[in-house]
């Protein structure tokens, strides 16, 4: 598949095993993978190298087998070292070119975007995708700017055809709204990790898209 193929969702399902009620990474991906979510971002900030490795080392097989895409948060060196599909960068990380460098031309690259400004420079860069948000409040990330709102949402999908990710503060019961606006994948992280029953809570949110 190239990289576009390997982008086409409509969750983009990202890990955090803070809010996972005591499940580990790796029974979430389980219930990820069970659910049929196509693309799984992983994001652990406060771990050690070490533990990091061997976890991404056991999802990266996981993920290989199920034909899922898997996307390393931040950490380059992590996504090389265990061969993950690409990597999600912030706005004050390591510079995107740089990434590629690294990378190679094969590997996906996302980037955080918050401002249209912003969106247009990652498009020049040569993102293959961009995170869009965060739309709403979320608690999710301890170092996150302001929600963006709505129309910054809109008017990425109005004037961009690079694929991106809406993210942020997004539940259930505002998701057909934020689809309305013209998303094709969304971000959930707290709303499905946090679910008693993730795969039926994937059920539920996709019965809205």
């Amino acid at each position: 598949m190239n990289k576009q193929e390997r982008l086409t969702t409509d969750l983009y399902c990202i890990t955090a095993e803070k809010f996972s009620l005591g499940r580990s990474n790796i029974e979430v991906v389980e219930e990820m993978i069970a659910a049929e979510v196509k693309v799984i971002q992983y994001r652990e900030k406060k771990k050690k190298m070490l533990y990091k490795y061997e976890e991404c080392k056991k999802l990266r097989e996981m993920t290989r087998k199920a034909g899922v895409t898997f996307i390393i948060n931040d950490d380059i060196h992590l996504a090389m070292a265990i061969d993950a599909d690409g990597v999600h960068i912030g706005q004050e990380d390591l510079p995107l070119e740089e990434v590629r460098k690294l990378l190679g031309e094969d590997k996906i690259i996302g980037l955080s975007t918050h401002s249209p400004q912003q969106a247009e420079d990652a498009v020049k860069r040569g993102a293959d995708y961009i995170g869009v948000g965060p739309i709403f409040k979320t608690y999710t990330k301890e170092d996150v700017c302001d929600p963006v709102g709505l129309e910054y949402l809109e008017y990425v999908a109005n004037n961009f055809e690079i694929p991106f990710v809406a993210i942020g503060g997004i539940k259930e019961q505002n998701v057909e709204q934020i689809i309305s606006l013209g998303a094709k994948c969304v971000s959930m992280v707290t709303e499905i990790v946090g679910a008693e029953d993730i795969r039926a809570k994937i059920d539920s949110i996709r019965s809205r898209l």
